[in-house]
């Protein structure tokens, strides 16, 4: 099976929601899997687009946020003694979105679109969100990360397409 990880914030712009709408159903048709998070917004769009290619999708919501996966999730938020247990499952789900649901079969790239236009751990800030999570766990693992704010990584992104 071929991953890929589909998540941004519930702000994205309705321009790039078609975007990710039409990214995501040719990555169906290319025979990839969705993991996204089922979310408003860009989560939306992913597991739209996901259908309409008629594609297979994982989405993880918070209630299956496991405690190997919170813990995980725990070494890259930035301030977690301050979240809510609410948050640290939707935080942990974040683990599954990237690495799936036995944390050890990885994506090959995290498409996303945040405010910030974040693509890695250190460039992470509260604009990012919670998606700032996914991008940190990516990141660590070294896995591609094309965050659609940024016009290097739409350019990025139609290689990636034409490659796979």
């Amino acid at each position: 099976m071929k991953y890929y990880t589909g998540v941004g914030s519930r702000k994205t712009p309705k321009e790039i929601l078609s975007l990710i709408k039409a990214l995501a159903t040719q990555l169906a048709l290319k025979g990839f899997t969705l993991r996204s998070g089922g979310a408003v917004g860009a989560d939306n769009a992913f597991e739209r687009g996901c259908k309409l290619g008629k594609g297979s999708k994982e989405i993880y919501k918070a209630e299956d946020a496991t405690i190997e996966a919170m813990k995980l999730a725990s070494q890259f938020h930035p301030a977690w003694n301050r979240c809510t247990n609410y948050a640290k499952q939707l935080h942990g789900r974040n683990s599954f979105q990237v690495l799936g649901k036995d944390l050890f079969t990885l994506s090959a790239f995290l498409i996303c679109w945040t405010p910030d236009g974040c693509t890695s751990h250190k460039d992470r800030n509260i604009k990012t969100g919670g998606t700032g999570t996914a991008i940190s766990i990516a990141d660590h693992y070294k896995i591609p990360i094309y965050n659609l704010k940024l016009e290097k990584d739409l350019e990025r992104i139609k290689l990636l397409l034409k490659e796979i």
